[in-house]
């Protein structure tokens, strides 16, 4: 049941301020199942932060992912690179690691 859980990730950088989650989350499922879509928005100026965490729910939609280049959304072309640290809120050995803030 555990390998159910893991989610094969990528770091995308240069996300244009004019897309949305929804169309990253579309995009990138050409090249899979996408089990996540994490696009954090600046709670000061409303807009997103430029980045985003992109999950796949196999690590074939990961390497099909990493495979394409380049990545255009928006006319932008963005960045992908295997995400290579656990970020805020997920799981990581059974626990949840939170961030101090």
């Amino acid at each position: 049941m555990a390998a159910s859980r893991k989610v094969y990730e990528v770091f995308v950088s240069r996300v244009p301020w004019t897309a949305a989650n929804k169309e990253i989350k579309e995009y990138f499922g050409q090249f899979g199942h996408v089990k996540k879509c994490l696009l954090p928005f600046d709670k000061e100026s409303g807009f997103h932060r430029g980045f985003a965490w992109v999950g796949f729910s196999s690590e074939e939609g990961l390497h099909n992912a990493l495979q394409k280049d380049p990545h255009v959304v928006d006319g932008t072309k963005l960045q992908v690179q295997r995400n290579r640290r656990v970020f805020e809120g997920q799981r990581s050995n059974n626990k949840v690691t939170e961030s101090a803030s």
